[in-house]
């Protein structure tokens, strides 16, 4: 496995190609995403292709990547089991599509547009903070009653 230093600076060069991606591609502008999102309007397929391409980079990649034993800065594979289609997947996918729908922005770009001292970005960025924070909350308060009423 690589020293944590090369760990760091692995994460951060990866960062930096997505962030740099975002902006290249438009993805950081709300107005572009909003215009993509509106098909009966002034719609624009640009971000389209943006989707195409990411796909193929990953098909390639992915591929590559699957031949490995382990990965690169890690002991093994973190890939995730495909669970069930549950409520709080369908309310958590909701709560996004309509966020990106209203605002023109979800969670990568976001933190990309703040680099450009966007106030709307900003505020997008809180609000996923105050959200992660109360479903945080709302999920210990739910385990924590579990165990009691299952005793009762």
């Amino acid at each position: 496995m690589s020293s944590p230093g090369a760990r760091v600076l692995g994460a951060a060069s990866a960062g930096l190609l997505f962030g740099a991606g975002l902006v290249v591609s438009g993805m950081t502008d709300p107005q572009k995403v909003l215009a993509f999102l509106d098909p009966f309007g002034a719609w624009d397929p640009s971000l389209a292709f943006v989707m195409l391409g990411a796909i193929a980079v990953h098909a390639v990649a992915y591929r590559f990547v699957r031949r490995l034993s382990k990965p690169f800065a890690a002991h093994e594979f973190h890939v995730p089991r495909v669970g069930a289609i549950d409520a709080r997947l369908v309310l958590g996918a909701a709560t996004f599509g309509v966020g990106w729908g209203l605002s023109g922005y979800c969670p990568g770009p976001s933190v990309v547009a703040l680099g450009s001292g966007s106030g709307a970005a900003g505020i997008f960025v809180v609000a996923i903070l105050a959200g992660i924070l109360a479903v945080g909350a709302a999920g210990h308060r739910v385990r924590d009653r579990a165990p009691a009423a299952a005793a009762e």
